[in-house]
């Protein structure tokens, strides 16, 4: 009881009875502080764990996204955190989610390992918010000074071990000089012949160790949608061959000047992006989709141009790319390149797109069938530039020749216009001067 009354006054709660104080005995007062000192201490440890740990969920990713890999924590428990800080990142089959601290303060427990699949709003670790003071991490410390102890008392320990070992091997000296010991070596100058023979069929040089690795998300999903897009569309590829020479001295004359006047380098993707998008408003079904049994037709471009990352191949999009001009266009395609290479690509960045342009040829590819990107009805194939003899005004000449391929779906494109297509943008690389024309 007396106990009870000094934790209640402790906390402030009870004002203490004289009659109690000098009825009890000063051994009684004693143990009541003592029993009141624990009581508030548990209490104290109690409230506040209950009062300031949260749950961190998976949060939102997109509408399309339900959930994820947790790829990795890049905090462990008893780290503190920052405000904002990653603690974990979420892979999915667009992009990587980040998930962060949402205030400053300490990790206390993880309540998800890697490689588990996590779906939005799970539980995913144990948060405790606050300023974490500077004097907590010596502990840690500590324990490493007595781990390091004791791993010399093993170190110590190890050596008397091997010298009783070495004594203990002493006693059976005498069974060396029974008789039994000889035939004990004959039995291996049987099985020694076994070797020599499998000695001929052991020419091979080098490892032949075979590693298994688990697919990423990202992965998975492009080898989904790339079959998706060969078992639904009826995917046909008409080639064609591109004089680079207009191209190539307008680009050598003029990428000095961009570059000083608008800070980006002048390349081939902004004219194909622009040929491209002129020859799109001539055959507006290569830049329509099929939906059900119609036919949905675009009066703008969004141009999804193919960027390859280590992770997979991704297609950030220009928006309206029809409005644009050259500079424009390089300046967007160069601003999302490098959100693709630094993984930054948002779902928004890559949600749509009409039409797509991929180059292979910055790789060294002569020749290729790109894959149409679904729903959309046709790709555009770039490759590498090189010198070739061909016939000009009754002249064979050597021109800079780029092989450019159309793959359609002919289910919505006839080869009229495909042709036709390619045919366009072939005119105005030739002569980008008609660009201005058109």
């Amino acid at each position: 009881m007396l106990s009870k009354q000094i934790t209640a006054a402790a906390r402030g709660k009870v004002v203490l009875n004289a009659r109690v104080i000098h009825g009890g005995t000063a051994l009684a007062m004693s143990r009541g502080w003592k029993t009141a000192s624990v009581n508030i201490r548990r209490a104290q440890f109690h409230s506040t764990n209950l009062l300031q740990a949260e749950t961190v969920k998976v949060p939102q990713m997109a509408e399309s996204i339900t959930e994820g890999t947790l790829k990795s924590w890049s905090k462990q428990v008893g780290d503190s955190v920052a405000a904002d800080e990653e603690v974990a990142t979420i892979e999915t089959d667009k992009i990587d989610v980040s998930v962060n601290a949402p205030s400053a303060g300490t990790i206390k427990e993880l309540l998800a390992n890697e490689e588990d699949t996590v779906s939005v709003g799970q539980d995913l670790f144990v948060f405790e918010p606050g300023e974490v003071s500077e004097n907590s991490p010596p502990p840690p410390k500590e324990d490493s000074k007595e781990d390091k102890s004791q791993e010399d008392k093993t170190k110590e320990d190890k050596p008397k071990e091997e010298k009783i070992k070495e004594e203990k091997p002493r006693e059976p000296e005498p069974s060396e000089k029974h008789a039994p010991a000889p035939p004990s070596e004959k039995p291996p100058k049987k099985e020694a012949p076994k070797p020599t023979e499998s000695k001929p069929s052991a020419p091979t040089t080098g490892t032949r160790n075979e590693t298994r690795v688990k697919m990423n998300r990202m992965r998975l999903r492009i080898a989904e949608r790339l079959k998706e897009s060969q078992n639904a569309a009826a995917s046909l590829t008409t080639f064609n061959e591109i004089d680079m020479s207009s191209l190539m001295d307008m680009r050598k004359r003029y990428k000095d000047t961009v570059l000083k006047e608008h800070d980006v380098k002048l390349g081939f993707m902004s004219a194909f992006a622009k040929a491209c998008s002129l020859a799109l408003k001539e055959i507006p079904a290569a830049n329509a989709y099929i939906e059900g049994d119609e036919i949905v037709y675009h009066d703008f471009v969004d141009l999804s141009v193919a960027v390859a990352t280590p992770k997979g191949l991704v297609t950030p999009v220009v928006r309206n790319a029809e409005a644009m001009n050259f500079v424009e266009i390089e300046k967007e395609i160069a601003a999302l390149g490098k959100k693709a290479k630094d993984g930054k690509l948002t779902l928004e960045d890559m949600a749509g797109g009409t039409f797509t342009i991929s180059n292979g040829g910055v790789f060294g590819s002569l020749y290729g069938t790109p894959i149409i990107n679904l729903p959309q009805s046709a790709v555009l194939g770039m490759h590498a530039i090189k010198d070739k003899p061909v016939v000009v005004d009754g002249q064979i000449v050597i021109r800079p020749i780029m092989v450019v391929a159309l793959t359609y779906d002919h289910r919505l494109l006839d080869g009229r216009e495909a042709v036709t297509f390619l045919v366009r943008v072939k005119e105005y690389l030739e002569d980008p001067r008609k660009m201005l024309l058109a």
